[in-house]
């Protein structure tokens, strides 16, 4: 996870801080208990607080089905040099990140769309 974590903290946003920048980038790690060792990352984003979201996500409110099962819980230092952002740049990040991530090598990727 180290190179994941290098990964996200060398991405940059050019939206960050501006007026109407109300988007957060946020990373969940994911852990299957089923499989030991297996971990992953859920990457999403949205104009909410990313804590709420993560809660919303457990709920199975709008939730991903990784997370809500999976979801141990949010890596937002990895992300907090992006945060907030314009929600069209939040959206192109979230994407870039997660495919980052699989490129980068991390096996198990979900959510950047």
């Amino acid at each position: 996870m180290a190179k994941a974590e290098r990964i996200a903290r060398g991405l940059r946003a050019e939206t960050v801080g501006r007026k109407g920048a109300s988007h957060s980038l946020y990373i969940v790690l994911l852990h299957d208990p089923a499989f030991a060792g297996r971990h992953g990352l859920y990457v999403g984003q949205t104009a909410r607080d990313p804590d709420l979201r993560f809660d919303q996500h457990k709920a199975g409110y709008k939730a991903s089905g990784a997370v809500r099962r999976f979801g141990v819980r949010l890596l937002p230092d990895w992300v907090a040099h992006l945060n907030p952002m314009t929600g069209r740049e939040a959206l192109a990040l979230e994407a870039a990140l997660a495919e980052a991530f699989r490129a980068g090598g991390v096996p198990w990727v979900e959510g950047g769309h």
